[in-house]
């Protein structure tokens, strides 16, 4: 049951985001709902998604992981795996915060906020063997990949350009993408998702 509902989940989250990719369609929906009609129905839906996610994933949990590797793998292997996914995480989340905070790391790597969701979902991916989690997981990276292509075919760019920073706003990524970092290993992670990352 569990799984069913965080897989709905998905459905809803990473379809709502799949829409800007397609172009006419997206048009199409704005003419009918209208421009905040489409905001809020995108946003609604996205929540609903996100929801349904942790809803469904954390049932899942709770009712016994379905393993697909990850018992097959040496507790020192698995170990290594878990410290290159902490390791991972700091430029992860440093990327996504660079998605708002443009500068030379936003010209750099073009479309951080994709890249800091890729290396998210395959450093994940590396510590986490059960079903759940490659289907969670494999989910995002999917659709990261699938987003990154489909900007390269777009013929238009989807809005007005955002103005570019320079370093310091680089500086202000790192340092709030640092505390971000600790934030989620030593609190969110912990508290909300039950899995201690630190100190493993």
């Amino acid at each position: 049951m569990g799984l069913a509902v965080m897989i709905l989940g998905l459905a809803l989250f990473l379809g709502m985001h799949t829409l800007p990719t397609q172009r006419r369609l997206r048009t199409r929906t704005v003419a009918a709902l209208g421009e905040g009609g489409y905001k809020v129905a995108f946003s609604l839906v996205s929540l609903l998604g996100i929801v349904l996610i942790a809803w469904g994933f954390a049932h899942y949990r709770a009712a016994g992981m379905i393993d697909v590797w990850e018992r097959s793998v040496s507790p020192k292997t698995l170990l290594i795996l878990k410290h290159i996914t902490v390791g991972l995480m700091l430029p992860a989340v440093i990327l996504v915060v660079a998605a708002y905070l443009r500068g030379h790391i936003y010209k750099a790597v073009k479309h951080p906020m994709l890249a800091g969701v890729k290396l998210w979902a395959a450093a994940h991916l590396l510590a986490n063997g059960d079903l759940g989690s490659i289907i969670l997981f494999g989910s995002f990276l999917a659709w990261a990949v699938f987003d990154r292509i489909s900007l390269k075919r777009r013929a238009d760019a989807g809005g007005p350009p955002i103005p570019v920073g320079g370093w310091g706003n680089d500086m202000i990524a790192v340092a709030v993408g640092i505390v971000a970092y600790l934030a989620l290993a030593f609190a969110f992670h912990p508290v909300v998702i039950g899995v201690p990352v630190v100190g493993v």
